[in-house]
């Protein structure tokens, strides 16, 4: 779209944004003007969170299925034009003593945590490399420069994010994407 609008509202594709920091961070940029592609394992639960409104595309996304990360991101470029702002929000920690935890668990972890953000930013890339142009913010934790009894998996898992994260920001910065690395904690 040609409007002054367009100009300095973007659109945000946010992952997780159905509580906590994902739901925070829809509701601040909706706030702020911008349109805000919300995702969750159940987008009615953003729905329910933030109203059914016209700047606001409410999906399902469980990140850890390819195809629907697919989908998602095909249904934000066809809604809005292109996605500006990428927030890799969704996972959650797996706590307990390591000895105690089993390969699936840590499977299910990486699944989520590392594999599906993965996903989810190769899926857009291609849309912010054509307008050569975007921000990647890939949501850490303190976990991810600390070890802490009883969060290996999570630990491990956050680890993997910066690692990642640092690398990928020196793969497309030529093509004027940034990548934001998010540690709270």
């Amino acid at each position: 779209p040609n409007t002054d609008h367009a100009m300095t509202s973007q659109t945000w594709f946010i992952t997780g944004a159905n509580r906590g920091i994902g739901l925070a961070i829809a509701r601040a940029a909706l706030a702020a003007g911008h349109r805000v592609v919300a995702t969750a394992r159940q987008g009615a639960a953003v729905v329910e969170a933030l109203g059914d409104r016209d700047d606001m595309l409410a999906l399902d996304l469980d990140v850890t299925r390819p195809a629907q990360v697919r989908a998602a991101v095909e249904a934000a470029t066809a809604r809005f034009g292109g996605i500006d702002v990428l927030v890799n929000n969704a996972g959650y920690g797996h706590l307990g003593l390591f000895e105690q935890t089993s390969d699936a668990d840590a499977r299910a972890q990486f699944e989520t945590n590392v594999f599906g953000m993965m996903d989810v930013t190769r899926a857009v890339l291609p849309v912010m490399r054509a307008r050569r142009s975007g921000r990647v913010l890939n949501l850490s934790s303190v976990a991810g420069m600390a070890g802490f009894a009883m969060a290996g998996l999570y630990c491990a898992s956050k680890f993997a994010v910066e690692g990642f994260s640092l690398s990928l920001a020196e793969e497309v910065k030529q093509f004027g994407i940034h990548v934001t690395l998010v540690a709270p904690g």
